[in-house]
């Protein structure tokens, strides 16, 4: 069929995707051959490939043609909500104060600074955000991306650096999106660069004094493996290696210690790290490890001190461990260094804080029969804060001293938060060998909100509420409707029939269906306490965000409590976050396991058989925690259903969640991803024929296996720089990353049963098959076209699926998604994919770009959820 041919009934035809070639290629390994007629397309240079590409980029044109009324809009109501000439809130190193504008119409943003008025000037200047860049008293433009961009289709600031006097820059960027980087020095005094460029390497750091700059090399596998030295003008053809990682496994980094007392080199498997350190006034020395490396180890170090605290009012100096050498969900030891010279032990010194090891699988080694317990059973340990006592699933991430206050990372019950205290109190609790007295940080509640109505409280019962109890009559307290009918709209009695046989639900106060599905409606909240550059800074600043409330930037001075709005996140137009609503709730996976999942939705918008956006991420201890996302009010205002299943492989629940969704247990993942799906479905909350997954990168494999594993349950499915061929691509240790991968997922190349596991649940190899000249397409060949009701064996039986995938990318080589397309498009599976030629894994740059490919991307989901407004 072509173009220009039409069906019996006058409609168009369907276009047809390009046709791949199939060469057949043998891989075997352990006794097994796959045949992969498609491995030609490794070969990214080659002619055959480059016309491939741009045929599969023409047909996902001509596809995605018809919606491009709706990509405008959605553009064009994203860009009405930012605030597009913007600036930062200044932040104090050293004598300056220094901020980010953003300019309309431009793409990048403008690094710029100004003078500090006084060594005792902790008090951001207000700064007019319409004012002209440049035109403040003493305001200096330091960096201008959008003129450092001009010339280039892609462009990514890889790091920016200063001299401690404010003169020297040292900066880095990448022009073609394979993250290596060529940095440059600027005497900010001048404007000049000197002339030596340090060319395609993978990080760097300037010194202090502005003297040395220590950089990273990447080899050919794209793995950061060794660290050199430059003195600043001089040819870097006499640079010197000073640190060189020969295990494979291993990635190098580079940088300053807090304190800029040391320079320090980190180098770390997925699972095992160290740190190398050279005082800073040395730069030509030798570097030192602090605790030399132990398999399965992980820790890292700091320095600070307790001023004034000694008997005879010296400062104690301070090491600050974090490390799970005992306690796999980690520690934090304080180490008294008076008259204690290196090398240390990891557990010596004072215990802080220690996470739970329960469904660890190392926490018997820490606590007996702890990794058979439930990772969300309530732990309890003498040693830690009294507002960690009981916590749920409880890791330690960090801790952070300063000159006047000491702030603790940590996660529980599957958020980030954060606990602050004064240096002073610190000080005290140490030395007098008892737990450090820690009070949570908890974001100040946004007026008239519904998260802080006591009326909507009340409806919660017990710790772990079923959720709001339905109200009786025909309004909720809220004023929200009951009702009747089928579809996004639809609400009716719970457990009742209607005339057309459906049983319906009642709306409760916050507008979602009375699912009886544990958990509570509240918002829910990210917090980090970052943006404290200054040691000697006397208040702390911290942000949080929710899914549906902006980020907020605030300090906060812990001797008294006073919190300070530094900034509130502009969203133009009508947008309030009162109409939007957020929920945790707990399903249970087919093991028995609890799993978190987030939603958002519209609160005016009843959500009873709604379309739902589900996405997922799951490796590499990566939590998926709550932001705000101005893209997804356009989705929450068409009445879509948002939703974010926490599944295990990420770190939402410490440590333990992580290694049940890892190796052998990667399975997990998937599992928990379908089951969270079906389990809203099943609720009502949600219609499977209105439903579109998405990830990416590793949540592109996440995508892939659960098409594989539950078609039924999808309408439509985005997979995003997807790894769909990892099984091929761990198999070849000269590709990058693959030998530091092997921590992760297993190695199929050593391990025939690593290798067998894999290859039962990677995208490609478990894909449909066809016969190579199916075409997919919306015409009922693959994919759901309608909406509402339930799964029936009418439904066809894949999802429709868009991919997006950059030839620069260096993490998933676009082989993996152009592999996995041709195969599913060979299937007769209704598949589309948009190619970038200049970008990497990250996709575009510039923020008016970003916005459409979002746009773009979006206008695709809410055509298969049938929303074409």
């Amino acid at each position: 069929m072509t173009d220009e041919e039409q069906y019996a009934d006058g409609r168009p035809a369907t276009p047809r995707p390009p046709v791949a070639k199939q060469v057949p290629h043998a891989r075997t390994f352990h006794g097994d051959t796959f045949i992969d007629p498609y491995e030609w397309m490794r070969d990214k240079d080659s002619p055959d490939v480059r016309e491939y590409v741009a045929a599969q980029n023409a047909y996902c044109e001509t596809r995605m043609a018809p919606l491009a009324g709706l990509r405008r809009t959605l553009f064009d109501e994203l860009k009405s909500h930012i605030q597009q000439t913007d600036m930062s809130v200044p932040t104090r190193m050293n004598d300056y104060w220094y901020f980010a504008r953003t300019l309309e119409g431009s793409q990048y943003g403008l690094q710029c600074r100004m003078p500090v008025r006084g060594e005792d000037d902790w008090d951001p200047p207000v700064v007019d955000a319409s004012s002209k860049p440049g035109s403040l008293p003493g305001e200096q433009v330091i960096f201008d991306a959008n003129r450092e961009a001009e010339g280039h289709d892609f462009f990514r600031l890889g790091g920016l650096e200063l001299s401690h006097d404010g003169r020297w820059m040292l900066y880095g960027v990448d022009t073609s999106g394979d993250e290596r980087y060529d940095f440059r020095i600027r005497d900010l005094d001048t404007g000049d660069e000197l002339p030596e460029t340090l060319a395609g390497i993978g990080g760097a750091s300037l010194t202090p004094d502005g003297k040395w700059v220590f950089y990273v090399l990447v080899d050919d596998a794209w793995r950061p493996y060794a660290v050199w030295r430059h003195r600043v003008g001089t040819p870097v053809e006499t640079d010197v290696e000073v640190y060189h990682e020969t295990d494979e496994r291993f990635w190098v980094g580079v940088g300053m210690s807090f304190d800029e007392r040391n320079i320090v080199i980190g180098t770390g498997s997925k699972t095992t790290t160290e740190v190398w350190m050279l005082p800073v006034d040395t730069p030509e020395g030798e570097f030192s490890v602090f605790i030399p490396r132990q398999d399965d180890i992980e820790y890292d170090v700091s320095f600070a001190c307790f001023e004034g605290a000694g008997d005879g009012g010296e400062d104690i100096p301070l090491a600050i461990v974090y490390h799970n050498a005992f306690n796999p969900n980690f520690e934090i030891d304080v180490i008294d260094m008076r008259g204690h010279e290196p090398p240390y032990r990891l557990g010596e010194g004072a215990r802080v804080a220690v996470g739970s090891p329960y469904g660890c699988e190392r926490g018997d080694g820490f606590e007996a029969g702890s990794s058979t317990r439930r990772i969300g059973e309530a732990y309890y340990n003498p040693v830690n804060p009294t507002i960690l006592q009981g916590a749920h699933g409880l890791a330690i991430e960090g801790i952070a001293m300063y000159r006047h206050f000491v702030s603790l990372a940590y996660r529980t019950d599957g958020l980030p938060r954060v606990a602050i205290m004064t240096k002073d109190q610190a000080a005290r609790d140490f030395l007098a060998g008892r737990p450090w007295t820690f009070r949570e940080l908890v974001p100040p509640a946004l007026k008239d909100d519904w998260d802080a109505d006591l009326a909507a409280d009340e409806a919660e019962t017990g710790d772990d509420a079923a959720g709001p109890h339905p109200h009786h009559g025909a309004r909720g307290v809220d004023g929200a409707g009951i009702v009747e009918g089928n579809g996004a709209a639809g609400a009716g009695v719970a457990g009742s029939d209607s005339a057309d046989g459906h049983p319906h639900m009642v709306t409760t106060w916050d507008g979602a269906a009375d699912d009886l599905l544990p958990g509570e409606t509240r918002r829910l909240y990210s917090i980090g306490s970052g943006g404290n550059p200054s040691y000697q800074a006397p208040r702390i600043r911290y942000s949080f965000s929710s899914y549906t409330r902006p980020g907020e930037l605030h300090d906060i001075d812990p001797a008294t409590g006073e919190d300070r709005l530094l900034k509130r996140a502009t969203v133009l137009g009508d947008f309030d976050p009162r109409d939007y609503m957020e929920r945790r709730v707990w399903i249970t996976a087919r093991d028995g396991e609890q799993i978190p999942v987030s939603l958002a939705w519209r609160r005016d918008i009843p959500v009873s058989e709604s379309a739902m956006f589900i996405t997922g991420y799951g490796a590499y201890e990566i939590s998926s925690d709550p932001g705000f996302s101005v893209a997804r009010l356009s989705m929450l205002d068409r009445g879509v259903l948002y939703a974010v299943p926490h599944i295990r492989g990420g770190g939402e629940m410490g440590r333990a969640w992580y290694e049940q969704g890892r190796r052998f247990n990667k399975k997990h993942s998937f599992e928990d991803f379908v089951d969270a799906t079906v389990a809203l479905q099943e609720a009502g909350l949600a219609s499977p024929h209105r439903t579109v997954a998405n990830g990416g990168s590793a949540g592109g494999l996440l995508m892939g296996a659960v098409a594989n594993m539950a078609p039924d349950r999808f309408a439509g499915i985005e997979a995003d720089v997807p790894f769909v061929d990892a099984l091929t691509s761990i198999l070849d240790p000269s590709l990058p990353l693959t030998v530091t991968e092997w921590d992760e997922w297993g190695d199929p190349l050593h391990d025939a049963d690593v290798y067998r596991y894999m290859k039962s649940y990677t995208p490609y190899e478990n894909a449909p098959e066809g016969d190579g000249a199916s075409a997919g397409g919306p015409d009922g060949s693959s994919g759901p076209s309608g909406s509402g009701g339930s799964v029936d064996s009418a439904r066809p039986t894949f999802p429709r699926i868009f991919v997006t995938t950059s030839m620069n990318d260096t993490r998933v080589l676009v082989v993996e998604p152009l592999k996995w397309v041709a195969r599913l498009q060979s299937a007769g599976v209704d598949a589309i994919v948009k190619i970038e030629v200049e970008a990497g894994h990250g996709g575009t740059t510039g923020r008016y770009k970003q916005w459409e490919e979002v746009s773009y991307e979006n206008a695709w989901c809410l055509s298969v959820m049938n929303i074409m407004h």
